[in-house]
C-alpha cells in the first residue's frame, strides 16, 4: 500500500511544492488549508485545518485515518513570519505566531502519534528555518519560534522512537514563495528610533524571498528523507552561504559573528 501523508499548510508555497512533488511518486498525499472549499483545481486533496484549534487538528487527523486506515508521514509545514524591532511588536502578535509556528505543530503531532504508536511505525518532519538557528535583527520572534521547534523536535524524538517512529527538522532557507505577503509586519512607525534600519531591512527581507530558491528543491530534499530508514535529527536546505551561515556561528566567537551579522544588515 502507498504510504499516506498529512502535510501542514498545504495550499500553496512549500508545502503545495511538497505535495504535488510526492503525489506524482505514488504517494496518498492530503494537505490542509483552513478553507479547503475556496481553492479550486488543487493538485492533490485537501482537508480543513487550522492549527490554532485543537478541534480542528482532531478533526482532520481523523479524517485521513477514517479514509485510508493509516497515516504513516506527519509533515508540520504550516506557518506565519512576523517582522518588526522587539520594542515596537505587539505582544499579542508575538503570541499569535508561537501559537502559529510552535504550539500548532505540537498540537498536530500530539493528533498523530497515537495512530502511529498503534501502527509502529511513522515519520513526523518539522519544517522550521534557518532563521532558527541565530537571532536575526527585525526577525527575531520568528527565529524563535523556529528554534524552538527544532530543540522541541530533539526532544520528542528521543520519546517516541522506541515506538518505532522517527522524528526530524528541515531547515529551509529563502525561497520563492508567497509567505512575505502572510507575514505580520510591525508597522515602520514614524517616531520609532528604528524607523531607517527597520525600513531598509524590511526591504531588504522582502527581496531575499522573492529571489529565494525554487520550493521543489525542498520537496526533493523531504522525498529523500522520506526513503532514509534512519533521518538525521537536522536537515538544511538552502544556498550555500544561508546553510555555512550556521556552521560559522558554531565555530566563531560569539561578538565576532554579531559583527558579521551587523554588517550584512548595516546595523
Amino acid at each position: 500500500m502507498n504510504k499516506v501523508i498529512l502535510i501542514t499548510g498545504g495550499s500553496s508555497g512549500i508545502g503545495k511544492s511538497v505535495g504535488e512533488f510526492l503525489s506524482k511518486k505514488g504517494f496518498v498525499v492530503y494537505g490542509t488549508s483552513r478553507n479547503p472549499d475556496k481553492i479550486e483545481n488543487h493538485p492533490f486533496n485537501l482537508v480543513a485545518l487550522d492549527v490554532n484549534n485543537v478541534e480542528s487538528i482532531t478533526n482532520a487527523v481523523t479524517e485521513v485515518i477514517l479514509k485510508e486506515g493509516k497515516l504513516d508521514i506527519l509533515i508540520n509545514n504550516a506557518g506565519m513570519g512576523i517582522t518588526g524591532p522587539i520594542e515596537d511588536t505587539p505582544t499579542n502578535e508575538m503570541r499569535n505566531v508561537f501559537d502559529t509556528n510552535f504550539f500548532g505543530p505540537i498540537d498536530v503531532i500530539k493528533a498523530v502519534l497515537p495512530q502511529m504508536r498503534k501502527q509502529k511505525s511513522g515519520l513526523i518532519i518539522n519544517v522550521t528555518s534557518i532563521a532558527g538557528y541565530m537571532g536575526l535583527p527585525f526577525r527575531g520572534i520568528y527565529s524563535a519560534t523556529k528554534g524552538a521547534l527544532e530543540i522541541a523536535t530533539e526532544a520528542v524524538r528521543m520519546e517516541v522512537k522506541k515506538f518505532g517512529i522517527e522524528v526530524t527538522n528541515v531547515a529551509p532557507g529563502d525561497f520563492a514563495t508567497n509567505i512575505a505577503s502572510g507575514r505580520y509586519h510591525t508597522p515602520v512607525f514614524e517616531n520609532s528610533p528604528y524607523k531607517k534600519t527597520y525600513q531598509e531591512n524590511l526591504d531588504l527581507m522582502n527581496t531575499h524571498v522573492d529571489s529565494g530558491s525554487d520550493p521543489i528543491e525542498m520537496a526533493k530534499a523531504i522525498y529523500k528523507i522520506i526513503n532514509t530508514s534512519k533521518p538525521s535529527i537536522h536537515y538544511k536546505v538552502g544556498d550555500f552561504m544561508q546553510k555555512f551561515s550556521i556552521v560559522l556561528k558554531r565555530i566563531l566567537p560569539d561578538k565576532v559573528y554579531e559583527k558579521l551579522l551587523m554588517d550584512h544588515y548595516k546595523l
